[in-house]
Protein backbone atom coordinates (compact mmCIF):
# COMPACT_ATOMS: atom_id res chain seq x y z
CA UNK A 1 0.00 0.00 0.00
CA UNK A 2 1.17 3.54 -0.57
CA UNK A 3 2.48 5.61 2.31
CA UNK A 4 0.26 8.31 3.72
CA UNK A 5 2.53 11.14 2.66
CA UNK A 6 0.25 13.46 0.76
CA UNK A 7 1.26 15.86 -1.95
CA UNK A 8 1.76 19.34 -0.63
CA UNK A 9 -0.96 21.86 -1.31
CA UNK A 10 1.65 24.32 -2.53
CA UNK A 11 2.13 22.07 -5.57
CA UNK A 12 -1.54 21.96 -6.50
CA UNK A 13 -4.92 21.95 -4.83
CA UNK A 14 -5.42 18.20 -4.95
CA UNK A 15 -4.34 16.65 -1.67
CA UNK A 16 -6.48 14.07 0.08
CA UNK A 17 -7.72 16.72 2.49
CA UNK A 18 -8.79 18.90 -0.44
CA UNK A 19 -10.30 16.20 -2.65
CA UNK A 20 -13.83 17.23 -1.74
CA UNK A 21 -13.13 20.58 -3.40
CA UNK A 22 -11.67 19.21 -6.62
CA UNK A 23 -14.32 20.64 -8.90
CA UNK A 24 -14.89 24.06 -7.42
CA UNK A 25 -16.71 26.18 -8.49
CA UNK A 26 -18.99 23.40 -9.73
CA UNK A 27 -20.35 22.33 -6.38
CA UNK A 28 -19.54 22.12 -2.69
CA UNK A 29 -19.27 25.85 -2.94
CA UNK A 30 -17.71 28.12 -0.36
CA UNK A 31 -20.14 28.20 2.61
CA UNK A 32 -19.39 31.90 3.03
CA UNK A 33 -20.80 32.65 -0.41
CA UNK A 34 -24.44 33.56 -0.77
CA UNK A 35 -26.61 30.56 -1.58
CA UNK A 36 -28.02 30.58 -5.11
CA UNK A 37 -30.41 28.25 -6.90
CA UNK A 38 -27.70 27.31 -9.40
CA UNK A 39 -25.19 26.38 -6.70
CA UNK A 40 -27.82 24.35 -4.87
CA UNK A 41 -28.55 22.49 -8.10
CA UNK A 42 -24.86 21.78 -8.61
CA UNK A 43 -24.66 20.26 -5.15
CA UNK A 44 -27.60 18.00 -5.97
CA UNK A 45 -26.22 16.96 -9.36
CA UNK A 46 -22.78 16.22 -7.94
CA UNK A 47 -23.80 14.60 -4.67
CA UNK A 48 -22.79 11.03 -5.68
CA UNK A 49 -19.41 12.38 -6.79
CA UNK A 50 -18.83 14.23 -3.55
CA UNK A 51 -19.96 11.22 -1.55
CA UNK A 52 -17.25 9.17 -3.24
CA UNK A 53 -14.42 11.69 -2.86
CA UNK A 54 -15.30 12.26 0.80
CA UNK A 55 -13.83 8.78 1.31
CA UNK A 56 -10.48 9.35 -0.43
CA UNK A 57 -8.42 6.57 -1.95
CA UNK A 58 -4.66 6.15 -2.18
CA UNK A 59 -4.16 9.30 -4.28
CA UNK A 60 -1.83 7.38 -6.60
CA UNK A 61 -2.57 9.45 -9.70
CA UNK A 62 -1.89 12.77 -8.00
CA UNK A 63 1.42 11.40 -6.75
CA UNK A 64 2.24 10.14 -10.25
CA UNK A 65 1.56 13.60 -11.64
CA UNK A 66 3.85 15.19 -9.08
CA UNK A 67 6.55 12.64 -9.88
CA UNK A 68 6.40 13.20 -13.66
CA UNK A 69 6.38 16.94 -13.08
CA UNK A 70 9.91 16.60 -11.71
CA UNK A 71 10.83 15.93 -15.35
CA UNK A 72 8.23 18.00 -17.21
CA UNK A 73 8.12 21.19 -15.10
CA UNK A 74 4.59 22.12 -16.15
CA UNK A 75 3.51 25.71 -15.35
CA UNK A 76 1.75 25.65 -12.00
CA UNK A 77 -1.62 27.00 -13.19
CA UNK A 78 -1.87 24.34 -15.89
CA UNK A 79 -0.70 21.62 -13.51
CA UNK A 80 -3.49 22.52 -11.10
CA UNK A 81 -6.08 22.08 -13.86
CA UNK A 82 -4.58 18.83 -15.16
CA UNK A 83 -4.45 17.33 -11.67
CA UNK A 84 -8.01 18.38 -10.94
CA UNK A 85 -9.22 16.93 -14.26
CA UNK A 86 -7.55 13.56 -13.64
CA UNK A 87 -9.06 13.35 -10.15
CA UNK A 88 -12.47 14.21 -11.56
CA UNK A 89 -12.23 11.59 -14.29
CA UNK A 90 -10.90 8.91 -11.96
CA UNK A 91 -13.70 9.42 -9.44
CA UNK A 92 -16.37 9.61 -12.15
CA UNK A 93 -15.08 6.39 -13.72
CA UNK A 94 -15.29 4.66 -10.33
CA UNK A 95 -18.95 5.66 -10.05
CA UNK A 96 -19.61 3.99 -13.41
CA UNK A 97 -17.42 0.96 -12.61
CA UNK A 98 -19.34 0.27 -9.42
CA UNK A 99 -22.66 0.37 -11.29
CA UNK A 100 -21.41 -1.90 -14.09
CA UNK A 101 -19.76 -4.31 -11.64
CA UNK A 102 -22.73 -4.26 -9.24
CA UNK A 103 -20.25 -3.51 -6.44
CA UNK A 104 -21.56 -3.31 -2.90
CA UNK A 105 -18.61 -1.44 -1.40
CA UNK A 106 -16.13 1.23 -2.44
CA UNK A 107 -13.37 2.18 0.00
CA UNK A 108 -15.12 0.38 2.81
CA UNK A 109 -18.50 2.14 2.48
CA UNK A 110 -21.58 1.45 0.32
CA UNK A 111 -21.01 2.24 -3.36
CA UNK A 112 -22.64 5.50 -4.44
CA UNK A 113 -25.40 3.93 -6.54
CA UNK A 114 -26.69 2.10 -3.46
CA UNK A 115 -27.19 5.49 -1.80
CA UNK A 116 -28.32 7.66 -4.72
CA UNK A 117 -29.66 5.09 -7.17
CA UNK A 118 -28.27 3.99 -10.52
CA UNK A 119 -29.80 6.71 -12.76
CA UNK A 120 -28.58 9.66 -10.66
CA UNK A 121 -25.14 8.11 -10.22
CA UNK A 122 -24.70 7.52 -13.96
CA UNK A 123 -25.89 11.03 -14.78
CA UNK A 124 -23.52 12.50 -12.20
CA UNK A 125 -20.53 10.59 -13.58
CA UNK A 126 -21.28 11.62 -17.16
CA UNK A 127 -21.75 15.21 -16.02
CA UNK A 128 -18.31 15.17 -14.40
CA UNK A 129 -16.74 13.86 -17.64
CA UNK A 130 -17.99 16.98 -19.40
CA UNK A 131 -17.08 19.31 -16.54
CA UNK A 132 -13.55 17.94 -16.83
CA UNK A 133 -13.53 18.58 -20.58
CA UNK A 134 -14.72 22.11 -19.88
CA UNK A 135 -11.77 22.59 -17.54
CA UNK A 136 -9.34 21.43 -20.25
CA UNK A 137 -10.91 23.76 -22.81
CA UNK A 138 -10.04 26.74 -20.60
CA UNK A 139 -6.34 26.06 -21.19
CA UNK A 140 -6.80 27.05 -24.86
CA UNK A 141 -4.68 24.20 -26.17
CA UNK A 142 -6.35 22.33 -29.04
CA UNK A 143 -3.91 19.44 -28.71
CA UNK A 144 -5.15 18.84 -25.17
CA UNK A 145 -8.73 18.46 -26.40
CA UNK A 146 -7.55 15.83 -28.89
CA UNK A 147 -5.57 14.01 -26.20
CA UNK A 148 -8.54 14.07 -23.83
CA UNK A 149 -10.90 12.68 -26.48
CA UNK A 150 -8.51 9.94 -27.61
CA UNK A 151 -7.87 8.65 -24.11
CA UNK A 152 -11.53 8.76 -23.06
CA UNK A 153 -12.28 6.68 -26.17
CA UNK A 154 -9.54 4.23 -25.14
CA UNK A 155 -10.92 4.05 -21.61
CA UNK A 156 -14.40 3.14 -22.84
CA UNK A 157 -13.04 0.63 -25.36
CA UNK A 158 -11.14 -1.13 -22.60
CA UNK A 159 -14.10 -1.10 -20.25
CA UNK A 160 -16.37 -2.38 -23.02
CA UNK A 161 -14.16 -5.39 -23.76
CA UNK A 162 -13.89 -6.27 -20.08
CA UNK A 163 -17.68 -6.18 -19.75
CA UNK A 164 -18.09 -8.28 -22.91
CA UNK A 165 -15.77 -11.00 -21.59
CA UNK A 166 -17.57 -11.05 -18.26
CA UNK A 167 -21.10 -11.07 -19.63
CA UNK A 168 -20.44 -13.72 -22.31
CA UNK A 169 -18.15 -15.83 -20.08
CA UNK A 170 -15.38 -15.48 -22.67
CA UNK A 171 -11.89 -15.94 -21.26
CA UNK A 172 -9.46 -13.65 -23.12
CA UNK A 173 -5.82 -14.45 -23.76
CA UNK A 174 -3.23 -12.82 -21.55
CA UNK A 175 -2.25 -10.46 -24.37
CA UNK A 176 -5.87 -9.49 -25.02
CA UNK A 177 -6.20 -8.72 -21.33
CA UNK A 178 -3.03 -6.60 -21.30
CA UNK A 179 -4.24 -4.68 -24.37
CA UNK A 180 -7.52 -3.99 -22.55
CA UNK A 181 -5.65 -2.81 -19.44
CA UNK A 182 -3.50 -0.52 -21.55
CA UNK A 183 -6.70 1.11 -22.81
CA UNK A 184 -8.63 1.19 -19.53
CA UNK A 185 -6.27 1.55 -16.57
CA UNK A 186 -3.39 2.97 -18.57
CA UNK A 187 -5.69 5.49 -20.21
CA UNK A 188 -6.02 7.88 -17.27
CA UNK A 189 -2.33 7.73 -16.39
CA UNK A 190 -1.42 8.25 -20.04
CA UNK A 191 -3.93 11.10 -20.29
CA UNK A 192 -2.33 12.83 -17.32
CA UNK A 193 1.20 12.58 -18.68
CA UNK A 194 0.21 13.47 -22.26
CA UNK A 195 -1.59 16.58 -21.02
CA UNK A 196 1.49 17.49 -19.01
CA UNK A 197 3.71 16.93 -22.06
CA UNK A 198 1.43 19.21 -24.09
CA UNK A 199 1.92 21.94 -21.46
CA UNK A 200 5.66 21.39 -21.05
CA UNK A 201 8.71 22.70 -22.88
CA UNK A 202 10.18 19.19 -22.73
CA UNK A 203 10.15 17.08 -25.90
CA UNK A 204 10.73 13.74 -24.16
CA UNK A 205 7.93 11.18 -24.63
CA UNK A 206 7.18 9.24 -21.43
CA UNK A 207 4.33 7.15 -22.89
CA UNK A 208 6.23 3.85 -22.86
CA UNK A 209 7.02 4.18 -19.16
CA UNK A 210 3.46 5.20 -18.32
CA UNK A 211 2.11 2.13 -20.14
CA UNK A 212 4.35 -0.16 -18.08
CA UNK A 213 3.27 1.49 -14.84
CA UNK A 214 -0.40 1.28 -15.82
CA UNK A 215 -0.22 -2.45 -16.56
CA UNK A 216 1.75 -3.08 -13.37
CA UNK A 217 -0.84 -1.15 -11.37
CA UNK A 218 -3.79 -3.18 -12.73
CA UNK A 219 -2.17 -6.61 -12.48
CA UNK A 220 -1.14 -5.77 -8.93
CA UNK A 221 -4.69 -4.67 -8.16
CA UNK A 222 -6.06 -7.96 -9.53
CA UNK A 223 -3.56 -9.92 -7.45
CA UNK A 224 -4.32 -7.97 -4.29
CA UNK A 225 -8.08 -8.39 -4.78
CA UNK A 226 -7.60 -12.12 -4.25
CA UNK A 227 -4.77 -11.99 -1.71
CA UNK A 228 -5.04 -8.89 0.47
CA UNK A 229 -7.08 -8.63 3.67
CA UNK A 230 -7.08 -4.83 3.31
CA UNK A 231 -8.69 -5.15 -0.12
CA UNK A 232 -11.26 -7.54 1.33
CA UNK A 233 -12.14 -4.99 4.02
CA UNK A 234 -12.60 -2.23 1.43
CA UNK A 235 -14.27 -4.11 -1.42
CA UNK A 236 -15.36 -7.46 -0.03
CA UNK A 237 -13.65 -10.88 0.06
CA UNK A 238 -12.38 -11.82 -3.43
CA UNK A 239 -14.84 -9.39 -4.99
CA UNK A 240 -13.55 -10.05 -8.51
CA UNK A 241 -14.93 -13.61 -8.25
CA UNK A 242 -18.35 -12.30 -7.23
CA UNK A 243 -18.28 -9.89 -10.18
CA UNK A 244 -17.44 -12.72 -12.58
CA UNK A 245 -14.41 -10.74 -13.69
CA UNK A 246 -11.69 -12.20 -15.89
CA UNK A 247 -8.82 -10.69 -13.93
CA UNK A 248 -5.15 -11.43 -14.63
CA UNK A 249 -4.83 -14.29 -12.08
CA UNK A 250 -8.11 -15.89 -13.15
CA UNK A 251 -7.14 -15.82 -16.84
CA UNK A 252 -3.80 -17.44 -16.05
CA UNK A 253 -5.37 -20.22 -14.00
CA UNK A 254 -8.08 -21.03 -16.55
CA UNK A 255 -5.59 -21.13 -19.43
CA UNK A 256 -3.01 -23.07 -17.41
CA UNK A 257 -5.48 -25.96 -17.13
CA UNK A 258 -8.09 -25.70 -19.92
CA UNK A 259 -9.51 -29.14 -19.11
CA UNK A 260 -10.68 -28.00 -15.67
CA UNK A 261 -13.81 -25.89 -16.06
CA UNK A 262 -14.45 -25.52 -12.33
CA UNK A 263 -13.09 -21.97 -12.06
CA UNK A 264 -14.99 -20.88 -15.17
CA UNK A 265 -18.21 -22.23 -13.67
CA UNK A 266 -17.55 -20.51 -10.35
CA UNK A 267 -17.20 -17.21 -12.22
CA UNK A 268 -20.51 -17.92 -13.93
CA UNK A 269 -22.27 -18.16 -10.55
CA UNK A 270 -21.18 -14.68 -9.37
CA UNK A 271 -21.53 -16.06 -5.89
CA UNK A 272 -21.03 -14.33 -2.53
CA UNK A 273 -20.28 -17.69 -0.90
CA UNK A 274 -17.06 -17.48 1.09
CA UNK A 275 -16.65 -21.25 0.89
CA UNK A 276 -16.97 -21.25 -2.89
CA UNK A 277 -14.47 -18.42 -3.23
CA UNK A 278 -12.03 -20.18 -0.91
CA UNK A 279 -12.30 -23.23 -3.17
CA UNK A 280 -11.57 -20.99 -6.16
CA UNK A 281 -8.41 -19.76 -4.42
CA UNK A 282 -7.34 -23.39 -4.01
CA UNK A 283 -7.73 -23.86 -7.76
CA UNK A 284 -5.57 -20.79 -8.36
CA UNK A 285 -2.90 -22.18 -6.04
CA UNK A 286 -2.89 -25.51 -7.90
CA UNK A 287 -1.98 -23.73 -11.14
CA UNK A 288 0.76 -21.72 -9.37
CA UNK A 289 -1.09 -18.60 -10.42
CA UNK A 290 -0.11 -16.33 -7.55
CA UNK A 291 3.58 -17.19 -7.97
CA UNK A 292 3.21 -16.43 -11.69
CA UNK A 293 1.62 -13.05 -10.89
CA UNK A 294 4.45 -12.13 -8.53
CA UNK A 295 7.01 -13.09 -11.17
CA UNK A 296 5.19 -11.11 -13.87
CA UNK A 297 5.00 -8.05 -11.61
CA UNK A 298 8.67 -8.33 -10.65
CA UNK A 299 9.75 -8.41 -14.32
CA UNK A 300 7.52 -5.44 -15.20
CA UNK A 301 8.71 -3.52 -12.15
CA UNK A 302 12.34 -4.06 -13.13
CA UNK A 303 11.62 -2.90 -16.69
CA UNK A 304 9.95 0.25 -15.38
CA UNK A 305 12.84 0.96 -13.02
CA UNK A 306 15.36 0.53 -15.84
CA UNK A 307 13.38 2.94 -18.01
CA UNK A 308 13.27 5.47 -15.17
CA UNK A 309 17.07 5.27 -14.99
CA UNK A 310 17.43 5.71 -18.75
CA UNK A 311 15.23 8.81 -18.56
CA UNK A 312 17.56 10.37 -16.00
CA UNK A 313 16.22 9.00 -12.73
CA UNK A 314 13.25 10.15 -10.68
CA UNK A 315 13.28 9.64 -6.92
CA UNK A 316 9.53 10.22 -6.51
CA UNK A 317 8.67 7.63 -9.16
CA UNK A 318 11.10 5.20 -7.57
CA UNK A 319 9.32 5.65 -4.23
CA UNK A 320 5.97 4.96 -5.90
CA UNK A 321 7.39 1.77 -7.41
CA UNK A 322 8.74 0.84 -3.97
CA UNK A 323 5.26 1.25 -2.50
CA UNK A 324 3.65 -0.78 -5.30
CA UNK A 325 6.21 -3.56 -5.14
CA UNK A 326 4.65 -6.94 -4.31
CA UNK A 327 6.15 -9.09 -1.60
CA UNK A 328 5.36 -12.77 -1.28
CA UNK A 329 3.50 -12.29 1.98
CA UNK A 330 0.48 -10.04 1.40
CA UNK A 331 -1.35 -8.45 4.31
Amino acid sequence: MLSSNSIQESSFNSTKSKQIQTILPYGKHDPHQMETAQKAQEDILLEPFHYLVSNPGKDVRAKMIEAFDAWLQVPKDELVVITRVIEMLHSASLLIDDVEDESMLRRGVPAAHHIYGTPQTINCANYVYFLALNEISKLNNANMITIYTEELINLHRGQGMELFWRDTLTCPTEQEFLDMVNDKTGGLLRLAVKLMQAASQSTVDYTSLVNKIGIHFQVRDDYMNLQSKKYADNKGFCEDLTEGKFSFPIIHSIRADPTNRQLLNILKQRSNSVELKQFALQLLEKTNTFAYCRQFLAVLENEAREEIKLLGGNRMLEKIMDALSIKEETS
